[in-house]
């Protein structure tokens, strides 16, 4: 089988994530992850990579469980790549973190137990299966109205008594904060994602997340009053939520939230939240839409103390694009299909399948994209009517037929194109004059 030379291009830079027989591995199950349409088990990937009556199936299997990689170096090699093709050189980094469960069968399964699932049926919402903490950056494509979020990293909570999601999300910022040092990063993530390490934070990284209604605020640290005792770490407290919105003075502006242009009431104030970020001086804004008869809609905290006020709320709104790639991931590319029980295969499966979608992406944006895209499309489905940008899964389709095509117009290996003849003959005939 021979890959499309432009998939090649934007493989390479993973190259030195592998050993050359890894990467050999490594690029032919991309191809059959796109290329499948079943169901995307290991097994599944060869197969759509048409290489199960050529390879052996343990070698599929052997690159998740045994050969030498390392997942989070993969995730640090396409960060690099996006945000040097996708972002201009002083942008800052945006990041979204969130968690997603991936339902599993099997007592065996590594770090497989119940967990809250947001997509699951009945009150409790539980899921059973491996939850994984995803951080993406997002970035704004020439041909989309929307941002849309690349996965970068991954990392499985294990559940209670383990390392926190949160904590799992900050190690992952450290990270890219680590390889990007000279860069700003906003993180931005919901309500579940705050802790009293954000302090522990680079001063280049900012984070930003909703606030629960029950949050108890305080006036920023008051200063020394040079008498005996302990400093007083926090100031008096501000009292509820909508307390504070009733006594705030609003202003009208407008933001761009969810590709949409919308008038909001806002306001902001400096305060402490003592009881998650401890004495970190954070910011606070209410929101409220125009037409809303609630004493805000959204409360946000925010380490950024230099972004105007409408950034923080448009910020916030960029989290929403992660959404959409828990969705995609799963229809589109089958993630969480695999069928991995061992430790080093399960912790691998999904970060890869992830890094799949990031090249899909990166992909389409450097070669596949055309605007008759979206007119063959309409074309052929002609009740989407108000369809103007290509979707992830347009990307996919395109990727997939060129990789097809690849397979069909490959040229045997040792068997010669007329050119290459014709210059052998030329050199022959050189030669015997």
């Amino acid at each position: 089988m021979t890959l499309p030379a432009s998939l090649l291009l934007v493989l390479q830079v993973t190259r030195p994530c592998f050993t050359k027989h890894s990467f050999e591995t490594f690029c032919h199950l991309v191809a059959g992850t796109v290329a499948q349409t079943g169901r995307r088990t290991v097994t599944g990937m060869l197969t759509g990579a048409g290489l199960s009556r050529l390879w052996p199936h343990r070698r599929a299997h052997a690159f998740f469980s045994r050969a030498s990689w390392d997942p989070d170096r993969l995730g640090l090699r396409l960060a690099r790549a996006v945000i040097e093709a996708l972002l201009p050189a002083d942008a800052p980094i945006v990041i979204v973190v969130d968690d997603t469960l991936l339902h599993r069968v099997g007592k065996k399964v590594f770090g497989a137990l119940w967990a809250h699932d947001g997509s699951g049926r009945g009150k409790d919402k539980l899921g059973f299966g491996n939850t994984w903490v995803i951080a993406a950056i997002v970035v704004r494509l020439p041909f989309l109205i929307k941002p849309i979020a690349l996965p970068v990293a991954a990392r499985l909570w294990r559940g209670k008594g383990t390392i926190s999601r949160t904590d799992l999300a900050l190690e992952m910022v450290h990270d890219l904060a680590a390889v990007f040092p000279d860069r700003t990063l906003h993180v931005t993530g919901d309500a579940a994602y705050h802790s009293g390490k954000v302090a522990d934070l680079p001063g280049s990284v900012t984070f930003t997340t909703r606030l629960p209604r029950n949050a108890a605020l305080f006036e920023p640290t008051p200063p020394p009053t040079k008498k005996r005792g302990r400093p007083r770490k926090k100031g008096a407290a501000l009292g509820p939520l909508t307390a504070i919105a009733k006594t705030a003075t609003w202003r009208l502006t407008v933001v761009e939230r969810y590709g949409r242009t919308e008038f909001v009431w806002i306001t902001e104030r400096e305060c402490l939240w003592y009881g998650a970020l401890k004495d970190l001086p954070v910011r606070l804004v209410l929101v409220r839409d125009l037409d809303s008869a609630k004493p805000y809609d959204l409360a946000l905290i925010s380490t950024d103390h230099l972004s105007i006020t409408e950034d923080l709320v448009e910020r916030y709104g960029t989290r929403w694009p992660i959404e959409s790639v828990f969705g995609h991931m799963r229809q589109d590319l089958g993630v969480g299909q695999a069928q991995s029980r061992t430790r080093r295969a399960v912790e691998r499966t999904v970060p890869f399948d992830l890094a799949v979608y990031t090249i899909v992406v990166l992909w389409y944006t450097a070669h596949g994209h055309h605007p008759a895209d979206i007119t063959e499309r309409r074309t052929s489905q002609p009740w989407y009517t108000t369809k103007t940008t290509p979707s992830f899964s347009d990307m996919v389709v395109k990727l997939r037929r060129t990789i097809i095509a690849a397979r069909h117009i490959h040229n045997p290996a040792g068997q010669p194109r007329p050119d290459e003849i014709a210059a052998v003959i030329r050199a022959w005939e050189a030669a015997a004059a």
